[in-house]
């Protein structure tokens, strides 16, 4: 149901900290030029965990009034009544699919683990896409729980993001008679992720240079490893970058850069370095992708 490039794009504010929604509007045109698949707002590189309520479902309304492609709304939350609350309205709005991170800080067992996704799950028919990204959450996503959560109707996929290749074979392997896809959450590792059976990417660097991420997801998608690997090494210098320091603290400064809306970030996230900034932007001017 879901591949290709799905940028996981920021939340840009106004000086004075507000949404910034002209701005956004226009990002999301940007990136529906690009030839993406779909855009992922509210999610961690949209700085959801500094959006009130309010905010969080605007940007979605928004994204997806805004958006010619598919809009996988960020709807995860570490208490499940949140989460089925996020997930509810983003069904309401409009949303494509939500995706789900797992739940963080709290650290649930499995069996919380598969009844937290399991009660989202059945309070909508929305498709949702697990998201599993251990160093932010502080917990594993195991192959054998994807599995299981998997045969649920409309768990229909999972951003993963554990990078670690061989739980992702795993997963694989263990979904391959499901209606069921893997996609990158790490931009570095899509392609190898893509030669294991991935469908794509939940990307990062698709925020800064779109047209080029599509180039190296749709090679692989039809079998071109050689033109893929061409742009894998192209695009790596920026994959490295985009993460000197915490996502989306570089993400946010690239995209303003190339003339996308950005603005401030919201504490507790501050502005990147002066060494770090001169860096990025070395590698964002040799790239040479703008809007």
């Amino acid at each position: 149901m879901f591949e290709g490039v799905l940028p996981a794009i920021i939340t840009p504010f106004k000086e004075d900290g507000e949404l910034d929604e002209e701005g956004f509007r226009g990002n999301i045109e940007f990136f529906g030029e690009a030839g993406v698949t779909g855009i992922v707002p509210c999610g961690t590189t949209g700085e959801s965990a500094t959006l009130t309520f309010e905010e969080h479902k605007k940007v979605v309304e928004v994204a997806v009034d805004s958006s010619r492609v598919k809009v996988v709304a960020g709807t995860g939350s570490n208490n499940t009544r949140e989460a089925v609350e996020l997930t509810k309205h983003a069904e309401d709005a409009g949303a494509d699919a939500a995706l789900l991170i797992t739940p963080y800080y709290n650290k649930p067992n499995d069996r919380g683990m598969i009844a937290h996704f399991r009660t989202v799950a059945e309070s909508c028919e929305l498709p949702l896409i697990l998201y599993n990204v251990p160093s932010r959450t502080g917990v594993n996503l195991k192959p054998e729980v994807v599995a299981e959560l998997a045969r649920i109707e409309n768990v229909v996929g999972i951003k993963e993001a554990s990078g670690s290749l061989s739980q992702i074979s795993s997963i694989i392997e263990l979904t391959r008679d499901e209606e069921f896809g893997v996609l990158s959450g790490d931009d570095g590792l899509t392609l190898p992720i893509m030669a294991l059976g991935g469908r794509g990417v939940v990307s990062v660097v698709a925020d800064v240079a779109p047209r080029k991420m599509v180039a190296m997801v749709d090679s692989m998608l039809k079998g071109d490893l050689a033109a893929a690997r061409r742009m894998h090494y192209i695009l790596s210098p920026l994959a490295r970058d985009l993460f000197l320091e915490t996502n989306p603290i570089p993400v946010k400064t690239a995209t303003g850069m190339i003339g996308l809306a950005a603005g401030p970030l919201r504490l507790p996230l501050a502005p990147m370095s002066e060494a770090n900034e001169k860096r990025l932007k070395a590698t964002v001017d040799l790239l040479g992708e703008f809007r």
